[in-house]
């Protein structure tokens, strides 16, 4: 068995909703997240830009802080001469320069100070200034040798602990941190003549304040590496003063310096990263950002779960408006499905009053109004069957052998003749062909003009009876002649009126028989004759027994004849044929037919 209608209504009303509502949020997540990608890139690209911006002012500060000592000449006097020449005055300078550069920056956790003249060196941690201190292998630190070797005037040591120059700063391991070291060059200017080294140890407490206001602290991550890819900064602490070998930090080096962003997946970060390369002296320097997607589109996200709690929402709704109308669509359907199964069956019967006032009721309505038509139709046939197999019973009890008869009447006819009694042969002729007529089963429809000849037969008999005393007239329109009508509807009327319309006590008994067609395109047939008359109570038993179907005690075999005629005229015409009966005490009764010109037989079947 094929999907029901209820099923495919419900499963295209479900499809109608929830493919454009659920395309609508597909397309608008993905517009969305496009739109926010392309915006979250240019921003923080623009964010990270002033970031990068201020951290090479800030470095370019500390790294210059070396170019205030050029200013004070004193102390360049000292670094050029050397500590021992004056060795109280030139101590003083030294500490004076160390104790006011260590003020100048509150980050500053330590400085050192080499004098080339002499060997000697100072440092400076938290304001403790340390005495003199010979340094005879200054180079062998990486840095200073670095310095040494190169025309570089500065160089950052990466972060890394903090640790005493020298082995003159007292430095508890409680107090030990992470620093970021400046390595200085000091020459004598102009010549160019190298003086000594100042290094400057600051904590990370600057940098950390500038880089926290470029990214969201545990949602997105932040790094500035060096030159060597070492970690300057890292939102995650533990990755500081370490190298960065990360694949993403690889294919951000080889991207082009017009770079903004690349997307990345892998199975530590998923998202997009943010890149700036610095600008001179610390050109090849990074800072990067990483925005993993879940922050980067939460806002899109947060939409299309709106988009999609409403969906769903409007899901159930739809779900259940569906479920409504298609039962309320269907119910009729399978109601009327019943119904036909029913008449399948045999049962010709609609138990339903209204499937409703739409289409569907109106094929409900069509349906009884069939059935009741079939129901009818089979009543009639059935009926007529009946009536017919009746006739059919009387006339063979009754009848003789038709062909004795004809055979009978035929002989006595000639003989008539051979006596030369006209008037008998006419007489034996009516009797025949009435006798042909009435025992013809094969013809149930004839025109009116048989019906006629039949009357007129039996009439000529009845007046070869009465003679004077009976009279009949017969008048009927051209028109009329050709009209089908059921057979034997016109002689039991005529018959009844010897049987109990005339007695002794008539003197002339008179029959009226006139068939027209009336103004409202009936054939009327009137029957009317002059006998005794019939009381009003007669007059009302009769149409009982002929529109009622009461039969008065006693009083049965009466009207028999003309409730035959009227059950016939019913079965073929319907409620379109009439039958009227009018008498009078003083005398006469009339019987009228009325009926269509066009059998409802012959219009069905045409």
């Amino acid at each position: 068995m094929g999907w029901s209608i209820r099923k495919k209504l419900i499963i295209f009303l479900m499809a109608a909703t929830v493919l454009p509502f659920g395309g609508s949020i597909a397309i608008t997540y993905l517009q969305t997240t496009s739109s926010l990608n392309n915006r979250f890139v240019s921003t923080n690209h623009e964010l990270i830009e002033k970031g990068e911006e201020e951290l090479t002012v800030y470095l370019d500060d500390v790294a210059q802080m070396s170019s205030v000592l050029y200013r004070y000449t004193p102390f360049m006097s000292v670094m050029r001469d050397g500590i021992s020449q004056d060795f109280i005055t030139n101590q003083e300078e030294v500490r004076r320069a160390l104790a006011y550069l260590f003020n100048s920056r509150p980050e500053i956790e330590q400085m050192h100070i080499y004098i080339d003249k002499g060997k000697d060196s100072y440092t400076n941690y938290h304001s403790r200034i340390s005495g003199r201190g010979k340094y005879e292998n200054v180079f062998s630190h990486p840095y200073y040798a670095r310095l040494h070797h190169s025309d570089d005037f500065s160089v950052i040591q990466p972060p890394h602990e903090i640790y005493s120059y020298n082995h003159q700063s007292v430095i508890p391991n409680s107090q030990k941190k992470n620093v970021l070291s400046f390595h200085n060059s000091l020459i004598d200017l102009p010549s160019d003549h190298f003086l000594g080294l100042l290094s400057i140890d600051i904590n990370l407490s600057k940098i950390s304040a500038i880089a926290d206001r470029l990214y969201t602290k545990d949602v997105e991550d932040l790094y500035i590496m060096d030159e060597n890819g070492t970690i300057i900064y890292s939102s995650k602490e533990k990755d500081i003063g370490k190298r960065n070998n990360e694949n993403w930090y690889k294919d951000v080096k080889q991207r082009p310096l017009e770079g903004k962003s690349i997307e990345w997946k892998d199975k530590q970060f998923s998202g997009v990263i943010v890149y700036e390369r610095f600008s001179a002296p610390y050109k090849n320097w990074y800072i990067v950002k990483r925005i993993p997607y879940n922050v980067l589109y939460q806002s899109a996200r947060q939409t299309a779960l709106m988009n999609s709690i409403i969906g769903l929402v409007t899901l159930v709704v739809v779900l259940f408006a569906t479920m409504v109308i298609s039962f309320k669509i269907t119910a009729p359907i399978k109601v009327l499905i019943d119904n036909m199964k029913k008449v399948e069956k045999g049962e010709l019967e609609a138990d339903f009053d209204s499937l409703g006032n739409d289409e569907i009721g109106m094929l409900g309505r069509h349906f009884k109004r069939m059935i009741n038509q079939i129901n009818e139709l089979i009543f009639r046939e059935y009926k007529l069957e009946l009536e017919n197999k009746s006739s059919q019973l009387r006339v063979l009890q009754s009848q003789i052998n038709p062909h004795f008869l004809y055979n009978a009447f035929q002989s006595i006819g000639t003989l008539a003749l051979k006596m030369k009694a006209v008037p008998v042969y006419s007489l034996l002729t009516s009797l025949s062909n009435i006798m042909r007529y009435s025992m013809n089963m094969k013809e149930d429809i004839v025109p009116f003009e048989m019906e006629m000849k039949h009357v007129n037969a039996y009439l000529s008999l009845q007046k070869q009876r009465f003679d004077e005393q009976l009279d009949f007239h017969i008048a009927v329109e051209k028109e009329v002649e050709e009209i089908l009508v059921p057979k034997m509807i016109l002689q039991p009327i005529v018959e009844n009126c010897f049987k109990h319309g005339f007695d002794q006590q008539i003197e002339k008994a008179v029959i009226h028989i006139e068939a027209t067609i009336n103004d409202e395109g009936l054939v009327c047939i009137r029957v009317k004759d002059n006998g005794i008359g019939i009381t009003e109570a007669q007059l009302d038993g009769i149409r009982q027994e002929l529109f009622e179907g009461r039969i008065l005690e006693g009083k049965h075999r009466e009207s028999i004849g003309l409730k035959n005629i009227y059950d016939r005229l019913q079965i073929y015409y319907g409620t379109q044929a009439t039958m009227s009966v009018h008498g009078m005490e003083e005398g006469g009764f009339t019987v009228q037919i009325q009926i269509p010109r066009v059998m409802q037989k012959e219009v069905e079947q045409s």
